[in-house]
């Protein structure tokens, strides 16, 4: 039994070792490679694009060909409003402004129709509860159920977003 033992040749870990280094070199070389623009460099730069410019001058030609263009929005700004939390013991007061993100053809449009926005966002302002103001997702919430109700009043397509700045309780 011990010759069997013996006679075993120990299997060399060369093969685990390079493996793993050629494994690491591969990674650092592609990382190399997207990094420096070499691949996937945006608008056709494979390698051939970068030949005899500085390296300064041809990245920020990308970067500009990378970044889309800014939205054409207006935004409308919404009047405070301030509501009466009688449910807490002080009484206290909540105060809420913000501006609505609006499709630039329809801000006139939209401008018309704050009165009634601003009926809509004092009724759902007042049925709120002390008690949902106190969770940490209550703003996300609150902002959500105010911007279906304005895009309801003031028609699907006009009002694309709530931008809430300031929502106080004092």
């Amino acid at each position: 039994m011990a010759a069997t033992e013996e006679s075993k040749p120990k299997k060399s870990k060369l093969p685990l070792v390079a493996g793993a280094v050629l494994a690491l070199a591969l990674g650092g070389g592609g990382f190399y490679a997207v990094y420096s623009g070499l691949i996937g460099g945006g608008d056709g730069a494979g390698g051939g694009g970068h030949g005899g410019e500085a390296h300064g001058g041809g990245d920020s030609h990308a970067a500009e060909a990378e970044v889309a263009p800014m939205p054409q929005v207006s935004f409308v700004p919404i009047q405070p409003v301030l509501v009466s939390l009688s449910q807490i013991d002080p009484p206290a007061q909540l105060r809420f402004e913000g501006n609505l993100e609006v499709v630039p053809a329809y801000a006139a449009e939209v401008q018309a129709m704050m009165p009634r926005i601003m009926d809509v966002m004092n009724t759902y302002l007042r049925a709120v509860e002390i008690q949902d103001l106190r969770d940490p997702a209550a703003l996300l919430r609150i902002r959500a159920q105010m911007l279906r109700r304005v895009q309801v009043v003031s028609g699907e397509g006009r009002v694309q977003d709530l931008l809430v700045t300031t929502f106080l309780i004092n």
